[in-house]
């Protein structure tokens, strides 16, 4: 009963395995997971998200989220064209910029690191907004609250840049809601 039971036992295991393997082919479906499909230690799906195309043979590749920089980019080209439409005369002679984050060699106020800067224009220079990228990204907790936070931002620097009342930039206080 020692080594020729378990022997024997094994065995039939394996030919029990081999009958399921077989009734498994037979199938028009199969139930076996692959490691390519499953969701490995919480990480979210591996693999092929779509089957390849019946008519080009080719999967379909799902659009990547854009990355940090092109959103804060994308926001910044929102806030200013909602200001052209509020407020259109307060963007006359005013160019945007967009840095990652502010130089050393500007005056910082105590230990505050500046969002973004206005800076006066001069006879061959027009006036100026620097919005400072990482900054804003790290007070913001989500990108709705970043695209909020870029527009307040924005509104604030004109306001500083042309005299005028932030109310008058932006009337309807736009600046709490979303786009």
């Amino acid at each position: 009963m020692g080594s020729a039971a378990v022997s024997g036992s094994r065995a039939a295991v394996l030919r029990a395995l081999g009958e399921l393997g077989e009734r498994s082919n037979q199938n028009s479906y199969s139930a076996h997971v692959t490691s390519r499909s499953r969701d490995r230690h919480g990480r979210g799906l591996r693999g092929p998200l779509s089957l390849p195309n019946s008519l080009t043979t080719h999967r379909a590749h799902p659009p990547h989220p854009a990355s940090k920089a092109d959103f804060f980019t994308e926001a910044v080209h929102d806030a200013v064209d909602r200001i052209g439409l509020q407020c259109p005369d307060a963007l006359v002679g005013i160019t945007f910029g967009i840095e990652d984050v502010p130089h050393f060699d500007m005056a910082w106020s105590g230990d505050q690191v500046p969002l973004a800067a206005a800076l006066e224009g001069t006879a061959n220079q027009p006036s100026q907004v620097v919005v400072y990228r990482r900054p804003l990204e790290h007070r913001a907790v989500t990108r709705r609250g970043l695209r909020i936070l870029v527009y307040r931002t924005i509104v604030e620097q004109l306001a500083a840049l042309t005299g005028r009342s932030v109310d008058e930039i932006d009337p309807d206080g736009a600046g709490a809601e979303e786009d």
